[in-house]
């Protein structure tokens, strides 16, 4: 049997994916890259195997992606994260649409066409804004854990606005807003407001949106409070972290469609 295998390397974590001659998802794993990306691979790799029966490395095609994708010598093929999200995204919903990112380090915005090919991206990589390491560091200011963030927000009351994109100066209107005696619940919910501000000011989200990356897995309340935001139904993909791996174990696939055609 056959096995076609995603490995992208984040900045922050490393995912792996492992498909079948069915584009069937056999296998997934997720670790933090650190500052071995190589080993991350393999850690996420062995983990995404556990459930298959059989040596996997002795009969798979891999495509890595993402920051250290260059990084894996064993690695059949490399391709562009933004390649790999549009076609991660495409698989679940074949037609036109935008996709949306959020992960640790940066936000991408991808236009996605008819045919399934990327037209246009945007990134974000001047400073934490918009990503998951500004809702770490907001979550150490406010002393809760990153974890319970969600829920948090599902309590809030009211919705304000954090305006500072900058970490630096978000924190220090954190600090205004609990001496305004604003609760925690409330601070959090306009935390995630700023991170949905700052992407739909990246670029115009026109059509139909797929929001993915660990932050949307991690924070599924960002998607209803992007429908609340933009007036429209937002669409997530079965395991929104790994959309870029399934895409580049996708491409695994094709390549031994393509050899074999």
């Amino acid at each position: 049997m056959k096995y076609y295998v995603g490995i992208d390397i984040g900045a922050s974590t490393t995912k792996a994916l492992i498909l079948d001659g069915e584009r069937q998802v056999l296998g997934s794993g997720v670790v933090f890259s650190g500052a071995d990306f190589s080993r991350a691979a393999d850690e996420a790799f062995k983990r995404a195997c556990e459930p298959v029966a059989e040596d996997v490395r002795s009969s798979c095609f891999i495509t890595t992606t993402g920051y250290g994708r260059k990084n894996i010598a064993y690695a059949d093929q490399n391709m562009t994260e933004i390649s790999c999200h549009a076609l991660g995204t495409y698989h679940h919903f074949p037609h036109p649409h935008t996709v949306v990112d959020i992960g640790g380090q940066d936000s991408k915005v991808i236009t996605v066409e008819a045919s399934g090919n990327r037209t246009h991206f945007r990134m974000n990589r001047k400073c934490a804004a918009g990503t998951g390491a500004f809702l770490e560091e907001m979550a150490n200011r406010l002393q809760v854990e990153l974890d319970d963030l969600n829920e948090l927000a599902l309590q809030a009351e009211q919705d304000i606005e954090i305006n500072s994109y900058c970490t630096v100066f978000a924190a220090s209107e954190i600090l205004t807003r609990i001496r305004e005696g604003v609760s925690v619940p409330d601070i959090v919910r306009g935390v995630f407001n700023s991170v949905i501000r700052r992407v739909i000011e990246m670029d115009p989200l026109e059509g139909s949106i797929v929001l993915c990356g660990g932050v949307v897995a991690y924070f599924p309340v960002l998607a209803k409070m992007f429908e609340t935001r933009l007036g429209r139904e937002i669409f997530v993909p079965p395991l929104p972290q790994l959309t870029g791996a399934l895409g580049a174990a996708l491409y695994s696939w094709k390549a031994e469609g393509d050899k074999n055609a």
